[in-house]
């Protein structure tokens, strides 16, 4: 499914529906907005070094563990990222972004079960945390458990309408449950919403084919080739092509 799920970064800031910015003014919190400054920029190792500084300087600082084991979820460590969330969680245990997180690890470890456990936490910690719900449904996906998918999705969906990502998953839901209309209706809605969601084109196309209207399906595959910046999935829509 190649889905790429949102990290939460902790900030010196308040968190509502905006961003609003407040006095930061201890070394920690320098060293903390310092190491955001770096990761924002994808120079991780600089940012993981001003993280453990602020760390050092504030052992009791939950936001500093949090983004330091995003730092490390994003240079494939993973184990380095658990414990930094474990100990984010110990520190601070009513924050839902480092939940999610956290689960987003376990996703990535192909332990959707743990990834679920985290989630839910999230969600109870903040139940309008739409992208909980949907990486909760991506991993009832992969656990074959697609009505359970399509309810989180369908919750995700209704918090934030224009998420590209939960049409899709819902859409592989209903592939994989056969209903082929559904499907293709919600691969249509994930392309319109985000043009360039090159999955999206190939999940229609499968879906299409399925169908048996074989000239959408190549359609659609040439598209996904065509704006795809993903080898694997390049691969996969040019080995399709060529069996229809």
């Amino acid at each position: 499914m190649n889905y790429k799920r949102r990290l939460i970064l902790a900030a010196c800031v308040v968190l509502t529906t905006a961003l609003v910015v407040v006095s930061c003014v201890s070394p920690a919190k320098e060293y903390l907005n310092i190491g955001n400054k770096h990761f924002e920029q994808g120079r991780y190792d600089e940012a993981i070094v001003e993280y453990t500084k602020a760390i050092e300087f504030a052992p009791q600082f939950a936001r500093a563990f949090n983004n330091r084991g995003l730092a490390y979820h994003k240079k494939g460590e993973l184990d380095k990222a658990i414990a930094d969330f474990d100990k984010a969680i110990e520190l601070d245990p009513s924050r839902a972004e480092v939940y999610y997180n956290r689960g987003s690890v376990y996703f990535d470890r192909g332990q959707f079960q743990s990834a679920i456990a985290n989630y839910d936490k999230a969600i109870v910690l903040a139940p309008g945390f739409a992208v909980a719900y949907n990486d909760r449904g991506y991993a009832y996906l992969h656990m074959m458990k697609f009505d359970r998918a399509i309810a989180d999705f369908d919750k995700t969906i209704e918090l934030d309408p224009k998420l590209a990502q939960a049409y899709d998953g819902r859409g592989l839901a209903y592939l994989n449950k056969n209903e082929l209309d559904k499907a293709i209706d919600d691969f249509s809605k994930a392309i319109e919403l985000d043009p360039k969601l090159a999955k999206a084109y190939f999940n229609r196309a499968y879906a299409y084919n399925k169908k048996g209207d074989v000239a959408q399906a190549k359609a659609d595959l040439d598209k996904c080739i065509q704006i795809s910046t993903d080898p694997e999935l390049t691969k996969a829509a040019k080995q399709l092509l060529e069996r229809l």
